[in-house]
């Protein structure tokens, strides 16, 4: 599992981040911090391997608490930067000290869960490898930045089908055709035909729940 840690000054938006962390597999929260001393503090005890850290906080900044990181001497986490702030200095600066992706409030949970499996994927593969040629490198940063792209094509559906995947996304287990029919209020045949498209698209994942008898009931999960 991959020990995540939740910064971020508000309260609510901390529980929602530590909860959607908590949705994704492989990865489980193990703590949230308010503060830049509380998340320093809550590394040192805890030795998370993943922080996803807001800019704005009330003591220092989010870059501050990575610089002190760096400077520590030990084994710092990798940090996802989750933030309101866009000015380019703040991209920047996070960049240079070695922020592995850096996510612009407001978000859904399809893009922090799409940005959480690329990192999975990336730790994966570092994890394997001893050293790395020009074309591994390459292939490593753009396993990072795979999400941009599938954010963008999610933004790009069409009305009808973005809510039909918002359905799938919020639901807490694999759900029907007539489940998200009617959590949108739309047909079931509607529905049915924009699930299709998603699962042919790779966007959602379809799962057959086989009874006792008859057919498989077909059910439907964020990928």
């Amino acid at each position: 599992m991959i020990r995540t840690l939740v910064v971020d000054d508000d309260y609510r938006v901390a529980r929602i981040h530590a909860a959607s962390v908590g949705r994704v597999p492989g990865f489980e929260c193990v703590g949230e911090a308010h503060t830049a001393a509380q998340a320093l503090a809550a590394v040192k005890e805890l030795g998370p391997d993943l922080l996803l850290l807001d800019l704005y906080l009330p003591d220092q900044d989010g870059l501050s608490v990575m610089r002190s990181m760096a400077s520590d001497g030990g084994s710092a986490p990798d940090c996802i930067v989750v933030t309101a702030a866009r000015d380019i200095e703040a991209v920047r600066s996070a960049m240079q000290l070695g922020a592995v992706y850096y996510l612009v409030k407001p978000f859904g949970f399809g893009q922090l869960r799409d940005q959480l499996e690329a990192y999975r994927r990336w730790r994966e593969q570092v994890g394997r490898l001893g050293e790395a040629d020009q074309a591994t490198v390459d292939s490593l940063y753009s396993l990072l930045r795979t999400p941009a792209s599938a954010a963008s094509a999610r933004r790009q559906l069409p009305p009808t089908m973005a809510k039909v995947l918002a359905a799938v996304d919020s639901a807490p287990a694999p759900v029907s055709a007539v489940r998200v029919a009617e959590a949108i209020g739309i047909s079931r045949p509607t529905a049915q035909r924009h699930l299709n498209e998603l699962v042919r698209r790779g966007t959602i994942r379809l799962d057959l729940a086989y009874g006792a008898t008859g057919r498989p009931q077909h059910l439907y999960r964020a990928d």
